[in-house]
């Protein structure tokens, strides 16, 4: 199974990416978390919507989406899964929590399915309060550039930790130019006309 989870901050531009990727590739399936279940779905609004006090109250809710989106996935027969977020960005995210707890707890989630690409979008400072100022916020948003850039900083860490196979890219490149690069990496093979 080629498991492929494109990775980033809010605006990194994850959702334009996975758009070309499901004209390109349509036999793959394509997921999200939090939010790629129906469980995940409440979860997901819980999180983007609703105050919470505890940060592992937050981090153990990521983990329940996480742990049920495993679950389904490892019940598919497609051998090509694209992902808008995984385990990374659990980690990532788990700012209050130690780092080595947070990689245990979102690894024993996963039940051994990790991903075996990723494709990490990144900002600089400028480019992100940028394309901040463009946009209403949701609640992960409105804690602020330097959280995000916090948040970046802990995805590579967490890859690098995981030791993942992985590419970064300047998300500050247009989108044809950062298209052509995801594609010459997940080399999927045979594509489908645009």
């Amino acid at each position: 199974m080629r498991y492929i989870a494109i990775e980033g901050v809010d605006t990194s531009g994850k959702s334009t990416q996975i758009d070309i990727l499901k004209r390109r590739y349509p036999q793959a399936y394509f997921t999200q978390e939090p939010g790629g279940t129906k469980l995940g779905r409440s979860i997901r609004d819980i999180l983007l919507h609703e105050h919470i006090n505890s940060s592992y109250a937050e981090f153990f809710l990521f983990l329940s989406d996480r742990a049920e989106h495993i679950h389904d996935l490892k019940q598919l027969k497609n051998d090509t899964i694209i992902t808008d977020r995984s385990l990374i960005s659990g980690i990532a995210y788990a700012v209050n929590i130690d780092i080595e707890k947070a990689v245990q707890l979102n690894k024993l989630s996963c039940d051994g399915l990790l991903p075996t690409k990723v494709i990490f979008l990144k900002l600089s400072k400028n480019e992100l309060q940028k394309r901040l100022g463009e946009k209403s916020h949701d609640k992960i948003e409105q804690r602020g550039v330097e959280y995000l850039l916090q948040i970046q900083d802990n995805i590579s860490k967490a890859i690098k930790i995981l030791g993942i196979d992985h590419i970064i890219l300047d998300a500050s490149l247009d989108k044809e130019t950062i298209a052509r690069k995801v594609q010459e990496y997940v080399n999927l093979g045979r594509i489908s006309k645009d």
